[in-house]
């Protein structure tokens, strides 16, 4: 018996995706939403926008190329009716339907697997802090507005969000209806998404560390490592990562040409050959357990694709720590093309 209200915001001078709205003759209940063309030209701007004229109790964000399985809505309106009132947000995961596409998009898949259906359950039924995604998130709208929304100037605005809700007393869980998306396939448009990524979750461990005592009495001294663990030591990795193949490689051009290496030579190289070796396979191990075999056969031997695909992360890590500094609330959008796979087996 719930009206369900659904807002179609645009930017305003996006006439084209306008005006193909319009020619569609859509039902009552849609609403189609210009933002103005001012800055911040950025995704959480529009949001903040759009939410202004909501008037449902709940709130879903899902992107305009998402694909929602057909009982999320009410799988989330039903975990929410049961849950308590400090589980402010549901995420629902996010999965990716051309795997088969590239091995970009075979990486990208496995990495979403792991993330959504491995460590965001993990952190919900735990009750720790959980950066969201960007997209099918469930919301109590009245929370959502009590804690400021969306920033409009983090280029990440879900994973702020997500810190934030935590720090003032609110919780998310996750939910099983899942999302199907499609990943870049092309790298120049990997990459120039991924910067913006690190560029968001550089600005959100900026804004939480201005106040790092405070910070830690909000979160708890638990939520603050989890917090450390989950954006610090992916920024620091994503930087790093370079520098420890580097080490590596300066190591055995010494081990060939000067065989009389030093103990520590030789032990920070067999840990550092250690480090690189258990990240790679934890990042595949967590997304293939969590697929199904359809899944896991669309990906196939991309996997071995792993150490290049680090190193694009690196490459994305550092762009965003230059624009960072050069232009912190540009929005790099990411062209979506649409797949063959539009509906796909999980099992």
């Amino acid at each position: 018996h719930s009206r369900l209200d659904i807002k179609l915001v645009c930017e305003a001078d996006d006439r084209e995706t306008i005006e193909a709205l319009a020619a569609l003759d859509l039902p009552p209940h849609f609403e189609i939403v210009e933002v103005p063309d001012r800055a911040p030209r950025t995704k959480p701007k529009a949001l903040n926008y759009g939410l202004a004229g909501a008037r449902g109790d709940y709130v879903v964000i899902y992107d305009a190329e998402d694909r929602p399985h057909p009982q999320q809505l009410r799988e989330a309106h039903a975990h929410f009716r049961d849950a308590p009132p400090e589980v402010a947000c549901l995420q629902a995961p996010l999965i990716i339907a051309n795997a088969s596409e590239s091995w970009l998009s075979a990486l990208f898949a496995l990495e979403y697997s792991g993330l959504f259906r491995r460590l965001l359950p993990f952190l919900g039924t735990r009750r720790q802090p959980m950066p969201l995604g960007g997209t099918s998130n469930h919301f109590r709208t009245a929370v959502l507005r009590e804690v400021g929304a969306w920033d409009p100037y983090n280029v990440t605005e879900d994973a702020d969000l997500g810190m934030r809700l935590y720090r003032l007393g609110y919780r998310a869980e996750t939910l099983g209806r899942f999302t199907i998306e499609d990943a870049p396939t092309e790298r120049l448009v990997w990459v120039g998404q991924r910067t913006r990524w690190f560029k968001g979750w550089m600005q959100t461990w900026l804004v939480l560390m201005r106040h790092p005592v405070r910070l830690t009495r909000e979160l708890g001294l638990r939520g603050t490592l989890m917090f450390h663990v989950l954006v610090t030591g992916m920024l620091v990795s994503a930087l790093g990562h370079p520098l420890i193949l580097f080490f590596i490689a300066m190591t055995m051009w010494n081990l060939f040409f000067a065989p009389h290496a030093t103990p520590f030579e030789l032990g920070m190289f067999v840990l550092d050959w250690f480090n690189v070796i258990l990240a790679y396979t934890i990042f595949v191990g967590l997304g293939w357990k969590a697929m199904g075999e359809n899944e896991r056969g669309r990906v196939g031997f991309k996997w071995r694709h792993v150490p290049a695909y680090w190193m694009l992360m690196s490459i994305a890590a550092w762009r965003a720590a230059i624009e960072l500094r050069r232009n912190p609330f540009f929005w790099n959008k990411t062209p979506h093309k649409p797949s063959a796979a539009r509906k796909i087996s999980v099992e």
